[in-house]
């Protein structure tokens, strides 16, 4: 057999692919993730310029669904794509996820009121949520966690170009009234077609789907609504809580107690399930469970303090959304030469534990140094500072989901992938409210009596209409709460830090075959961890 003849094992899961084809699979799984990471950014610089056009009298108080029901659809749906990708193959699974999503966004740009769009953007979410978790999980069939390292930097470099070009692009479609005789804003979900359209075109051309798939499932469909309806009460909770309804409001006491309730008893259920949505198992794999903890205290420490670096700039340095997209810059850069280091080294040493230990300390002495900024910080020590951050954040992330990919079974190599993409989000989401919670709260407290009246967490538009004597009072208080979120995000970035030690390191697998046992979860072989 030549070389550039793709090799398969008895279970039809592909074995060997060279260079060339491996970069052929990850062009198009790349697009695919560039359209999840983009609606990330681009979406957020449009908002106001959307409501203002068809907002109407209740724009404003409608606003933050439009960002909410995505997040709700994608988050929810995370697990539910790794199962069926498991059951049903990943490339028609993808190539669904990549459908619904270019479906989402046609209507989303289509769409004539505040009430269409929240519903278009719900339907965009259901197809983002496959996006990133199924790329993930197509690279651990076609590429063995010993040689992924090698190509972990063009992750990273996906995520820094969407960080640029997402605020870059928003502006640009917000700031023309209309673009080829579409009102402008429209754009930025029109722009997904031709992306999307050229993901779908190399990844049908490219991906091959396995000889032999099992031809019996049973869906536990009982299972995935209770997680769904949980997960989405509970993400509620956290969009809502100091914001919507008062954190003590009997709305969101409510919704807190109906998600435990309804994820209790998703657990019970999948305990049962013949075909389980995330198998309770899973969780006896030490692997699988101390990995995902640390996703998900790094994402509440991470996408929790993040956001208002960009505030910052604005507020404190008088950038707009596009230029505070362009000051994000160090940390991407940060990002990926340390995503590209760490994943060169981890093929080249077979060993993994390591970079999440450096990873997390480096990130929570760059949340330390950002927890020190001052009204008068000058532009490059910020950029260094995040600079630090991100190289912290580059040894960590991706590294977590390649030890889960080499810890569990291939049958259920989908659904583990998909959970570490799961709890990563929902420590983001629950990070977000918490420290939203502490800068308001500080932010109150910081204030002085005079500027009493501009409580509440800060944002260009309602600074420009204030006195310059309260607006320098609002910015130094504003700059004392973020030093705090920052100070708190670098503490909880250190329980991470920790947790990583306890991360057991197992010998990376060279190939993309089945691996330990078929059935069910799998026990970790004692031969097969490395000494620290």
């Amino acid at each position: 057999m030549s070389e550039s003849t793709l090799q398969t094992t008895q279970a039809g899961a592909p074995s060997k692919m060279t260079h060339r084809q491996i970069i052929l699979v990850f062009s198009g799984l790349m697009l695919g993730m560039l359209l999840a990471a983009l609606d990330q950014t681009i979406v957020s610089t449009a908002l106001w310029t959307i409501v203002k056009d068809i907002g109407g009298t209740q724009g404003l108080a409608h606003m933050s669904w439009v960002v909410t029901a995505y997040l709700l659809a994608s988050t929810a749906s995370t697990p539910l794509y790794g199962k069926l990708s498991d059951l049903y193959g990943r490339k028609p699974v993808y190539t669904v996820s990549i459908v619904v999503f270019l479906a989402g966004s046609v209507l989303s740009g289509l769409a004539q009121n505040m009430g269409q769009l929240i519903a278009f953007r719900a339907i965009q979410g259901l197809g983002g949520g496959g996006l990133m978790v199924l790329a993930f999980a197509i690279i651990s069939d076609v590429v063995s966690p010993r040689e992924r390292g090698r190509y972990q930097g063009y992750f990273g470099g996906v995520f820094a170009l969407a960080s640029v070009a997402g605020p870059l692009l928003g502006g640009f479609f917000t700031e023309h009234a209309t673009i080829l005789g579409q009102t402008g804003w429209r754009w930025i979900f029109y722009v997904n077609l031709p992306v999307g359209i050229l993901a779908l075109a190399v990844t049908s051309v490219v991906l091959k789907p396995p000889a032999h798939r099992r031809q019996e499932h049973r869906i536990d469909w009982l299972g995935a609504a209770l997680m769904v309806a949980g997960v989405s009460a509970l993400l509620l909770v956290t969009v809502w809580g100091g914001q919507e309804y008062a954190w003590t409001s009997a709305t969101i006491l409510g919704l807190a107690a109906a998600g435990i309730a309804l994820l209790v008893t998703f657990v019970v259920v999948e305990l049962r399930a013949a075909e389980p949505i995330l198998p309770m198992r899973l969780f006896g794999n030490p692997v699988f469970t101390v990995a995902n903890t640390i996703a998900f205290i790094v994402g509440f420490a991470m996408f929790g303090s993040l956001i208002y670096i960009s505030l910052y700039l604005q507020l404190v340095n008088g950038a707009s959304p596009t230029e505070a997209g362009l000051g994000l810059l160090p940390m991407m850069v940060g990002v990926l030469s340390a995503s590209i280091l760490s994943g060169r080294l981890i093929s080249k040493l077979g060993r993994y534990k390591v970079f999440p230990i450096l990873g997390t300390a480096v990130a929570t002495v760059g949340m330390g140094l950002l927890g020190t900024l001052t009204t008068t910080t000058p532009g490059w020590r910020m950029g260094l500072y995040m600079l630090i951050l991100g190289a912290g954040l580059g040894m960590v992330m991706q590294v977590l989901v390649l030890a889960v990919q080499n810890a569990v079974p291939r049958s259920q190599l989908g659904v583990a992938t998909s959970a570490s993409t799961f709890f990563r989000s929902m420590g983001g989401s629950f990070g977000t409210a918490v420290f939203g919670a502490i800068l308001a709260g500080r932010l109150v407290a910081n204030l002085p009596a005079g500027a009493a009246g501009a409580g509440g967490t800060p944002n260009p538009a309602m600074l420009a209409r204030l006195p310059e004597p309260v607006q320098h009072a609002v910015i130094g208080a504003f700059v004392e709460a973020t030093n705090t979120v920052f100070l708190i995000a670098a503490v909880v970035m250190a329980a991470a830090f920790v947790l990583t030690w306890f991360l057991q390191e197992l010998r990376l697998r060279e190939d993309t075959g089945p691996h330990l046992e078929e059935a069910g979860a799998a026990p970790i072989d004692r031969d097969e961890i490395i000494a620290a």
